[in-house]
Order: structure tokens, then C-alpha cells, then sequence
């Protein structure tokens, strides 16, 4: 059996590229020692749940799928892990002191294009540490979306929704890191200055990519609707209630300074609050 099978759906799988490098012809066993990373591995986080499993797993059988790797060309006498971190991370849990493995000839390109044709095939990747591994083909490697799509079989439209998720604010990127936020939801967000603010709210309603999708339309309305002043103090203090309460609030302002402060409110909770504010302080 051939342990670099392609999975259906994957435009170039493990197979495909062994196939188009030179490969040491046995099977060797080397010291679990003599293995490091991945420069260009993607994932940085691994499930500690799914590592128990295969470490049970390579307790009672080893590990059965040989780890590619190349030279290192930093350290002498090591290998650097293409393909395979997670089986090195389990066989070092299960005790074992040597793992099998096929050595190739591959240049950065090579080892990045193999950590994330695993990493996709196996589903193991979150969206941002998928998107980050396209990215680093791009701008690394000079790959453009349409190379990207058609290396990994995807749709052009996969490529580039996965690529604005990093866009995102740092605290929405970590929603999903974290799987608190998933991609179905994120995309949603991509573009809005509240973005931070709806993610926490479809976390805390618990709120469906349906759900959520209503929501965010109805601040995209809310905003193309907003009365924008033109006094820069206004502007500041607007701001800096939105930022604060996360509601939309403008301020309209008169010359004779009389004017109207309205507050938007999206559910119950939002009226309460402003409700509660406005008791605790008049």
C-alpha cells in the first residue's frame, strides 16, 4: 500500500510530490534526536485530544506512515521534518527512540508546498494557519491566487476568502485560532469596523452563520444610513461612545449647539443597558 495515497479532492497530494523529487530509495529508521521542525510548517497549534490518540495508537502498532524529510541545512547531522511533525510529537509521547522515515531532496519551496499538502489533506489546519501558509506562498514564492487554487485544488473564491480573514483585528484572528469562531462566521466580519464587537456577541447568542449574517446586515444598513457630522469634535466624541458602548450612537449638532443623540440598540440586553446607564447616573 502506497502510504502517501492522494485523497480524493486534492489537486497535488503527498504521492504527487514524492513523485516529482528525488527520494532516498529505502525506508531508513533514524533517532527521534536527529529530527527538527519545519521552518515553513503552518500549524502551530496541535489538538492535544487527537496527539493522545495517536500516541496510544503508536504505543500499540508504531508509527506506520514514514516522516518525510530533508538535510537540514542549518544543523549538521539532522533532518528537517516536511512532512509528518505530528507522528514525531506522538512517537516522542509513546517513549519510541527511532521513527521511519523517507528522505527527499527539496528546496523551501518544495517543504512548504508539502507541510501544507498534508496539513489540507488531513484537515488540520485552522483557517488562519491555512490562510497564513497560501500568504507565505505568495509572497515568498511569487505563487498568485490562481496558482494557489489550482495547487491545492481549491476554488480561486476559497483562496481569496481565506486570505481576507487576515485582515481581521487581532482579536477576531484569535477567536478563530482558537476554534471559539469559525470561518463560516468570520467571513461575515471581514471589512467592518465592529467586527470585534459582533464576534463577541455571535459567541455569547451562540448565534448561527445564518444568525449572524442577519446581524451583520443590519449594521451594514445601520452604517450606510448614519448621519456623519462634519464637526471633528462630534466625529471624536461619536467615535469614542461606539468604541466604549460597542452600539451605534450619532450625534446631531445645531449651530446654536441643540441637536439629538440617538442610540441603536440590536436586542433586549442593548436596551437594558443603555436603560440601566442612564438610571444609575440621573
Amino acid at each position: 500500500m502506497n502510504p502517501f495515497k492522494t485523497k480524493r479532492g486534492l489537486g497535488r497530494g503527498l504521492s504527487s510530490l514524492i513523485g516529482d523529487t528525488k527520494t532516498n530509495p529505502n525506508n531508513n529508521k533514524i533517532s527521534i534526536s536527529s529530527l527538527v521542525k519545519n521552518r515553513f510548517q503552518p500549524r502551530k497549534t496541535f489538538n492535544k485530544d487527537s496527539l493522545d490518540e495517536l500516541t496510544s495508537s503508536i504505543k500499540e502498532r508504531g508509527v506506520i506512515q514514514p516522516i518525510v524529510v530533508r538535510r537540514s541545512q542549518d544543523q549538521n547531522n539532522k533532518f528537517e521534518i516536511i512532512a509528518g511533525e505530528r507522528r514525531w510529537l506522538a512517537a516522542q509521547n509513546a517513549g519510541l527512540h527511532e521513527v521511519p522515515v523517507v528522505e527527499v531532496e527539496a528546496d523551501d519551496l518544495k517543504s512548504l508546498e508539502f507541510a501544507i499538502v498534508e496539513n489540507v489533506q488531513r484537515h488540520d489546519l485552522n483557517p488562519i494557519e491555512e490562510a497564513q501558509g497560501y500568504k507565505r506562498l505568495i509572497d515568498d514564492f511569487n505563487y498568485d491566487q490562481e496558482k494557489v487554487a489550482k495547487f491545492i485544488a481549491k476554488s480561486r473564491s476559497h483562496i481569496t476568502n481565506s486570505l481576507r480573514l487576515l485582515t481581521l483585528p487581532r482579536e477576531v484572528i484569535e477567536l478563530i485560532e482558537n476554534n471559539k469562531l469559525s470561518q463560516g462566521h468570520a467571513k461575515n466580519l471581514v471589512g467592518l469596523e465592529s467586527a470585534s464587537f459582533i464576534a463577541k456577541k455571535i459567541i455569547d447568542k451562540k448565534l448561527s452563520v445564518r444568525q449572524s449574517e442577519n446581524l451583520v446586515r443590519i449594521f451594514k444598513t445601520k452604517k450606510n444610513h448614519k448621519y456623519v457630522p462634519t464637526d471633528p469634535n462630534i466625529k471624536q466624541l461619536e467615535s469614542s461612545l461606539v468604541n466604549k458602548t460597542g452600539l451605534n450612537i450619532s450625534i446631531k449638532n445645531k449651530k446654536n449647539n441643540t441637536g439629538t443623540i440617538s442610540f441603536t440598540y440590536m436586542d433586549l440586553d442593548q436596551l437594558n443597558r443603555i436603560i440601566e446607564v442612564i438610571k444609575s447616573n440621573y
